[in-house]
């Protein structure tokens, strides 16, 4: 018997793994591959995944993997950079393989103590009163408490569950990868500003020495299970440009939809979904892994809660209240930002209007601030606007603040010295630190770092305390 059952060992359910193991809960993830995905596709990290990969200690090793990129020209590719005043120390796109982020959370979740076993294939569930009962293709049956569906796009736990998945289908696909061309650099730079001037879509530029990314629109709808060829990218390279560039020896392949779908539930008993199990939608801005990244921190001490038996059940329900929202918000946005790109009078018309309202820095802000999840703020009753934000990394007299999170607990923040976590001291550490760069007395952060209560009042404390972290030990 575990406790947590995850299928699905892509980034959202190996980062959920880790964040169970730092509560000791017994973790079994399901993955059906066998071996790592051949395809090396390069994704961003974004700021707040940036953060919260720090809050847990894991930062260094994918900055050690990956390539940082000045922050800025998110939405819609528009190209303006990022306005004043992101913190420094994550005020950057970190583009990675997809695999190697994959790989590296898994690792840490496995060295943590969760175990994965590959080329297991979810083929049933049940559920009752007690926990859930997963049956695998090859009809073994295993038990735990609580089951995760990380398992994608096709997710066979959603469907199971019997959860709907509105939205709207896939209308146009695109190619994206990274290859040599054969044609000199100037002839290609002047080539793709003649196209980008109608199609905001095409991108051939440089991604390495002798080493283009290519993203270019394809003709017609194929099967996203089979990748690309480079015969493919050279055909439709000629539909567009007249020209293939010469394009060789690729890096790696993929290709792309814009279906856009929104799990109707996150929830059903003991059942939830994450990751693009719960979510879909196109590309732009490269919000998807970073969505299940986050969908993970906020759902993993929330379950390990009621695992562990601190937490009433109420506490799971927060998960769906709070990310079904942000999924909500990314879908709309990338939608807006799929018209934008499109190459209708109408549409161009509405970019160049956007284009210049971004020299107002509170517009650039704005949209920036989304794409990249720094600007969430969950519901947490009335407040001052800190009040259900993520706190930035803050310089204490101990070091930095994200320092202090990586047990996954909840943090009280206290510059008055007066306070304190009383029976609450298991579940959430106390620090008085009266010098901390921090315009409020006192903060009690949760562990995925969202401010759930701010004053100097130990009887609201208590009870905030009690309603995020259960009863006093």
């Amino acid at each position: 018997m575990f406790d947590v059952i995850i299928a699905g060992c892509g980034p959202a359910g190996a980062m959920l793994a880790a964040e169970l193991r730092l509560h000791d809960v017994r973790v079994l993830v399901l993955e059906k591959e066998t071996e790592p995905v051949s395809a090396v596709r390069i994704v961003g990290l974004h700021i707040r995944s940036l953060e919260l990969l720090a809050m847990r200690g894991l930062l260094e090793r994918m900055l050690e993997r990956g390539r940082k990129r000045p922050a800025g020209a998110y939405f819609a590719a528009i190209d303006r950079p990022a306005p004043a005043g992101l913190d420094p120390a994550y005020a950057y796109l970190l583009g990675i393989p997809q695999s190697v982020v994959v790989q590296l959370l898994e690792e840490h979740a496995v060295a943590s103590g969760a175990r994965v076993r590959h080329g297991c294939v979810v083929a049933g569930l049940t559920q009752d009163d007690d926990g859930v009962t997963v049956e695998l293709s090859d009809g073994e049956k295993l038990r735990s408490r609580y089951l995760v569906g990380c398992d994608g796009a096709r997710s066979t736990v959603r469907k199971r569950l019997g959860v709907g998945f509105p939205g709207e289908p896939a209308r146009t696909e695109t190619l994206m990868g990274e290859m040599g061309a054969q044609t000199p650099p100037a002839e290609i730079a002047a080539a793709v500003a003649e196209i980008r001037e109608t199609d905001k879509r095409f991108v051939f530029g440089p991604a390495g020495p002798g080493v283009y990314r290519v993203i270019v629109p394809a003709a017609g709808l194929s099967d996203r299970a089979e990748p690309p060829t480079l015969d493919d990218f050279a055909r439709e390279l000629r539909a567009v440009a007249g020209t293939d560039f010469g394009v060789h020896s690729p890096r790696w392949m993929s290709r792309f939809g814009d279906a856009t779908r929104l799990a109707e539930r996150y929830r059903v008993g003991r059942v939830l979904l994450a990751g693009d199990a719960a979510h879909i939608h196109p590309p732009i801005g490269g919000q998807g892994l970073n969505l299940g990244l986050q969908d993970a921190v906020n759902l993993g001490w929330k379950l390990a809660a009621r695992v562990r038996g601190w937490a009433p059940d109420s506490l799971l329900d927060t998960y769906p209240a709070e990310r079904r929202p942000v999924a909500e918000e990314v879908l709309d946005n990338t939608r807006a930002q799929t018209e934008l790109l499109s190459d209708g009078p109408g549409p161009r018309a509405v970019r160049r209007l956007l284009t210049a309202l971004m020299d107002f820095d509170e517009v650039n802000r704005y949209l920036l601030e989304r794409i990249t999840a720094i600007a969430i703020r969950y519901d947490f009753g009335d407040g001052p606007d800190l009040l259900g934000r993520r706190l930035p990394d803050l310089d204490l007299t101990r070091g930095r603040l994200y320092g202090l999170l990586h047990r996954g607990r909840g943090l009280l923040l206290d510059r008055t010295g007066r306070l304190t976590t009383g029976g609450w001291a298991d579940r959430v550490d106390h620090l008085a630190d009266p010098a901390a760069a921090l315009e409020a007395p006192a903060v009690l952060l949760r562990p995925d770092g969202h401010v759930a209560w701010i004053g100097d009042d130990q009887r609201e404390l208590d009870a905030r305390l009690a309603h995020w972290f259960g009863e006093p030990g």
